[in-house]
């Protein structure tokens, strides 16, 4: 075999300083946790014990009271859909029939819509929109109580304390979950890239929510393919019935031993890590790229937080207005020592340290000074 598995197929890698996109791979998991992965590879057990062990040291080292991995955040949005829609009818999901999931309707304010919110209506439920994704007329308690009906199953909220990608015109937090509780609907929390920072784990579920959804493959450093569903027992029950290896709604959604083991480390890693230490670690990336680019076309600004609203600082890129971003982009992608940056706005990218490694930060100079010469 080449020196790596890209080599042998053909594939060329590319320096991530764009940030957890899962479509450039999210993070990049330890060598603690690719040790879990062989560990867990390495034997035969049986899933449902795994889990059983597996979501109860989770639930207790996130101070929730239950735990679920799954294949994806994403599949964690349809299992809690299955779950909130069984919990209203008192029958597990596998005994739902069609027309009574049809007309069960999640709640998602039109300012917290995205595409991952298919993982509901695939389900089968119905998406009950409130509200604008502006600040017009912004949503009140009084507007998500009249939008509760006798078929109201659960209320999705999408997290965005810190801005990211969330629009304005929703309710807060806290005003959802009071006005949930109220009507006794429970509220599902779309936390997938909403860690850092680490307390997302449990800060949501402490202050009202029934379920937090979170991407074990973006900050979590766990396999790509997994997801963690947090919350409250009552509706967590419901999920661990209806997911893999249960046959049913969630039996096509496969979860591995591999994941299962790798995501258990993964999160135990990650509440072990100094947050202070990473942020200065990023904050040094930062200064370094500064540094190595004064007196080329290139000017670094330090901006906080990053795209996805986490709080983490991370570096603008400033050129020329005749420069295109675009450009920039695309030759930044070239030849050897690929760098994949994001964009924003005119005449800027973005460096995000987060999944950067030690030493890669002179690599991204380097490119930047190399392009300097095309553009």
């Amino acid at each position: 075999m080449a020196d790596n598995i890209y080599e042998h197929l053909g594939v060329p890698t590319l320096i991530n300083a764009a940030g957890t996109y899962t479509v450039i791979g999210g993070s990049r998991m330890s060598s603690g946790t690719l040790e879990a992965i062989r560990q867990a590879a390495s034997h035969h057990v049986e899933i449902r014990e795994l889990q059983r062990v597996v979501h109860g040291k989770i639930a207790q080292m996130t101070r929730n009271e239950a735990a679920f991995i799954c294949n994806g955040a994403a599949c964690g949005l349809y299992l809690c859909t299955g779950a909130a829609i069984a919990k209203k009818y008192g029958r597990p999901a596998y005994y739902l029939e069609k027309e009574i999931i049809c007309k069960s309707e999640i709640i998602i304010f039109s300012s917290h819509r995205n595409p991952y919110g298919f993982a509901v209506s695939q389900f089968g439920a119905k998406v009950r929109e409130i509200g604008y994704p502006n600040i017009i007329l912004p949503l009140t308690k009084r507007d998500l109580e009249m939008a509760i009906n006798e078929n109201t199953a659960a209320i999705f909220f999408f997290a965005g304390d810190n801005g990211g990608w969330i629009a304005p015109g929703g309710l807060s937090f806290e005003d959802t979950v009071d006005v949930a509780k109220a009507h006794d609907v429970p509220v599902v929390v779309d936390c997938a890239a909403q860690i850092p920072p680490i307390d997302t784990l449990w800060r949501y579920t402490e202050a009202g929510a029934d379920a937090v959804v979170i991407s074990g493959g973006k900050d979590l450093k766990g396999p790509q393919a997994s997801g963690l569903v947090l919350g409250k027992q009552h509706l967590l029950s419901h999920v661990t019935e209806t997911g893999f290896p249960n046959y049913g709604y969630g039996r096509m959604l496969k979860t591995g031993r591999e994941e299962i083991v790798a995501t258990y480390w993964a999160i135990k890693e990650a509440l072990e890590t100094d947050p202070d230490a990473r942020d200065q670690w990023a904050e040094a990336q930062i200064m370094a790229l500064a540094s190595g680019l004064e007196g080329s076309v290139f000017s670094v600004k330090r901006t906080y937080p990053n795209e996805a609203g986490q709080p983490m600082a991370r570096a603008s890129v400033v050129f020329p207005q005749h420069i295109s971003e675009k450009r920039v982009l695309e030759l930044l992608m070239q030849g050897t020592n690929r760098v994949m940056c994001n964009s924003e706005h005119p005449n800027q990218v973005f460096v995000n340290p987060m999944t950067l490694r030690d030493g890669e930060i002179d690599l991204v100079i380097k490119k930047f000074l190399e392009i300097e010469q095309l553009i």
